[in-house]
């Protein structure tokens, strides 16, 4: 057990460590746009599909189970309301975080690991290149700039898949469906989403950058980092939700 604990505090040392060394090299020059706008794209426009996938059927689920239970008091037609705050605050900046962090988190992890075992990190060292500037700052900042667009997109997609379930199975009008959702749902309900998607993009990718950088043993020890980067990257997600929640209502 304790070895565990040891083992948890060194690493959360290693993220700290990297969150220090990346904004320090992030306002230093030269700034690496062509990196970043790789990045961009290996982070953001290559994960649209699977996050609009599981928005969408998210948005339909949860708009079947809602209609179905309010149906039992007659109020399926607020069904829209109550998945518009639901997905906007919660479901869209948490599952988009989730999806992005089992398929961005695992890819960056394996990269830079890969990288690590065959020695081109320390290659890159020897040549006075520092593998944070090249390597961590373009994609931790990449994360950062797509996550709230990922989670914009989500939102739209999952109340699109909300009104497809309310006119097709709850009997709700698509004009009734947006008026209601329009009339309730503020604009401070979407920033709040979209402030917890920036926490999220910088938690996944640091971590995943960490764990990728750390990484020892061959092959082996890269597909360790990369569970593991998973793993950590979810549950951090899961728990910042929390406090974030927190922190925007307190607002």
């Amino acid at each position: 057990m304790l070895e565990r604990i040891y083992l948890f505090l060194d690493e959360l040392g290693e993220v700290g460590v990297l969150t220090g060394d990346f904004f320090r090299y992030l306002v230093r020059r030269p700034f690496e746009g062509r990196l970043l706008l790789d990045q961009l794209d290996a982070v953001g426009v290559r994960s649209v599909n699977v996050v609009n996938l599981t928005a969408i059927f998210s948005g339909m689920v949860l708009a079947l189970q809602m209609g179905q239970f309010l149906a039992k008091f007659g109020a399926k037609i607020y069904v829209s309301r109550i998945m518009g705050l639901s997905l906007l605050r919660e479901m869209g900046p948490v599952l988009s975080a989730l999806m992005v962090a089992a398929r961005v988190g695992a890819g960056i992890t394996a990269e830079l690991g890969t990288m690590k075992v065959t020695e081109q990190i320390d290659a890159m060292r020897s040549l006075a290149t520092s593998p944070v500037k090249k390597l961590v700052v373009p994609r931790v900042l990449a994360t950062i700039i797509m996550m709230p667009v990922l989670t914009v997109l989500a939102d739209a997609i999952g109340l699109l898949g909300g009104l497809v379930i309310s006119v097709t199975q709850l009997g709700v009008s698509a004009d009734y469906f947006y008026s209601s959702l329009i009339q309730n749902v503020q604009l401070e309900d979407l920033l709040s989403g979209l402030g917890k998607s920036v926490f999220f993009g910088f938690e996944i990718a640091i971590i995943a950058c960490a764990k990728g950088l750390s990484a020892t043993g061959g092959a082996d020890g890269v597909g360790r980092a990369t569970t593991s980067a998973v793993v950590a990257a979810s549950i951090t997600v899961l728990i910042s939700d929390f406090f974030l929640t927190k922190f925007f209502l307190s607002i």
